[in-house]
């Protein structure tokens, strides 16, 4: 079974004005996350923007990331190829990490065989004592229906799954499987997280509790004391923060909400137009003035 559990933040992925990644400044968040409380921290998955940077560069940033978290660093290993994944997950398994997150091949679209495939060829060729945690993320490349999912769980081969649909229906599936077929179940979508982990979700890999972790720890504390007020509060809260950065391309709610808060992150990926430059100064104003409050009800 995976150690994975509780509230893991999905870190976005600090930029220099080039092409490579900001290393001091990815370690500066690191720092500040495992400051906050978080259980682990997931580098390089799709808040952390790993399309961008080549095979070398994000085995250094797993490897020395390891060495400086106070927390298990969970390591996003998505490729377009299976040889890709694999020096990947070779990589993180030798560094250290705690886990591996085995999403489908992305950008192509690849039938449900052929995702099975893939991930059973993954299994038999990774060899590592580190788990292995299936990562179902259809917005973003071929999605796993839930048969699959569940047929590759049942082989006892991966630890877990974080799905990251945002269906419910989907939890509510894994979780009655679980009955026979022991997993752990992680929601990697926040839309959905309170209704999960009431409902027996084991943990999350939040983008939120990035930019946030205050916010998505209290409400986990609010949910497994039985709170219902002050989940209703929390919850409440963080849907009026994703309705704020749902506006935005993943991940740059969460970027810009990170530099309000002083970390440096970085210029975006891709330059913005003036409409979305004027929204973006918006929302760090609505930032500003919403984060206060919701430090101190996440703290009561």
């Amino acid at each position: 079974m995976s150690v994975v559990r509780g509230v893991n933040a999905a870190a976005v992925t600090s930029r220099r004005d080039g092409p490579e990644i900001d290393l001091g400044a990815t370690f500066d968040l690191i720092e500040y996350l495992s400051g906050a409380g978080v259980a682990g921290i997931a580098l390089l998955g799709s808040t952390g923007e790993f399309p961008h940077y080549d095979l070398s560069e994000r085995v250094r940033l797993i490897t020395l990331g390891v060495k400086r978290s106070r927390v298990p660093i969970i390591a996003g290993v998505g490729h377009s190829s299976l040889d890709g994944v694999l020096t990947l997950a070779r990589d993180a398994a030798a560094a250290g990490a705690a886990a591996v997150l085995l999403m489908p091949p992305y950008f192509f679209r690849y039938s449900q065989e052929e995702v099975k495939e893939f991930c059973l060829r993954f299994a038999a060729e990774f060899k590592e004592p580190v788990p292995i945690l299936l990562y179902n993320i259809p917005f973003f490349t071929t999605g796993m229906t839930c048969e699959t999912a569940l047929e590759l769980l049942a082989t006892g081969l991966f630890a877990g799954i974080k799905d990251s649909s945002g269906d419910f229906g989907y939890f509510e599936r894994f979780q009655a499987a679980r009955a026979e077929t022991p997993f752990t179940l992680l929601v990697g979508n926040d839309v959905i997280f309170t209704r999960a982990r009431s409902a027996g979700a084991d943990g999350v890999v939040s983008g939120v509790a990035c930019a946030v972790p205050e916010l998505i720890l209290g409400l986990d504390r609010a949910i497994a004391a039985g709170a219902a007020q002050q989940v209703e509060r929390l919850e409440a809260r963080l849907q009026e923060f994703i309705s704020q950065i749902d506006r935005f391309p993943v991940p740059l709610g969460i970027r810009e909400a990170l530099a309000v808060r002083g970390l440096k992150v970085g210029p975006p990926a891709v330059p913005l137009g003036p409409q979305a430059q004027r929204e973006l100064e918006a929302f760090r104003e609505w930032f500003k003035d919403w984060l206060p409050a919701v430090q101190k009800e996440a703290q009561a």
